[in-house]
């Protein structure tokens, strides 16, 4: 049997043991150092060469902000650019140095304008009796005229164009028929009244009344000339030469006259006014 003592005994024993364990784990254990090896000299320099390496490594460097934000907008990616100005700008660049070229300009063609309409029957007609009444009254024959525009009224009232016309006309002539009564008789009042007609610029009136001047004296060498620049002013070259070569007949010392008179103008650029005003100058 075993004695209450050796219990006590194993008891406290197994109390220290358990205490010293404890102290043990809690001590850190001494580490041991190993004895220094020998190097050799080649060792060494190696040794020496890595511990160079390591401290030629470089240290990393604080940015400061201001450098952080630069550094951020230099490598910010750049907004998108449209395709087509460097191509614009490189077109302008060569269009520089060539020299400016003008536009090429392109032309459509234009459509012929559609044809005139053809006129009517009755249309055709009024016209054709429209110029021969217009004729008798541009050589003064307003009687003539007036019978032919009357009847022209009457006959095609549905052409309104002509008709409207002609009663223009037919008023004027109807006008200059009344003025004849009370047109003088003799030459030199019919001659004065034509001249102040010629200087109005009423052509056809003066024609006419050169013409009735010429039945009452037909050798006056002055109504001759007067009838030659009426006829001029109206255009019939062909007449005034007639007029004016008759009047220099009767009259040579009216060559003089014609030399600077205006309303002879436009038979200047016929070869025949240069014969009869200028080929007998030395002659006067």
């Amino acid at each position: 049997m075993r004695t209450p003592v050796a219990k006590n005994v194993k008891k406290l024993s197994t109390r220290t043991s358990a205490r010293g364990a404890v102290k043990a784990a809690s001590k850190p254990k001494a580490t041991r150092l190993k004895p220094a090896t020998k190097r050799s000299p080649a060792g060494k320099a190696r040794a020496h060469k890595a511990t160079q390496i390591k401290s030629a490594k470089p240290k990393p460097r604080t940015v400061s902000r201001p450098a952080k934000a630069a550094k951020k907008r230099a490598t910010a990616i750049p907004k998108k650019v449209s395709k087509a100005a460097p191509v614009r700008a490189k077109v302008a660049s060569k269009t520089a140095a060539r020299g400016a070229r003008p536009a090429a300009v392109v032309t459509r063609p234009v459509p012929p304008p559609p044809p005139p309409p053809q006129p009517t029957r009755d249309e055709a007609a009024a016209l054709k009796a429209f110029e021969a009444a217009h004729r008798e009254f541009s050589r003064g024959h307003f009687a003539e005229a007036r019978n032919r525009f009357r009847a022209l009224v009457e006959k095609y009232p549905s052409v309104s164009e002509v008709t409207a016309r002609s009663r223009t006309y037919l008023a004027v002539a109807e006008a200059r028929l009344r003025t004849e009564l009370a047109l003088p008789r003799d030459a030199d009042s019919l001659y004065d009244r034509g001249v102040i007609e010629l200087n109005r610029g009423d052509y056809v009136a003066a024609q006419e009344l050169f013409e009735r001047a010429l039945r009452r004296e037909p050798e006056a060498a002055h109504i001759h000339y007067g009838l030659a620049a009426t006829r001029a002013r109206l255009g019939a070259i062909d007449t005034a030469l007639k007029s004016l070569e008759r009047a220099l007949d009767l009259q040579p010392s009216l060559r003089i006259r014609a030399q600077r008179d205006q309303d002879l103008n436009p038979l200047r650029s016929d070869p025949d006014f240069e014969q009869l005003v200028f080929a007998t100058r030395d002659q006067l």
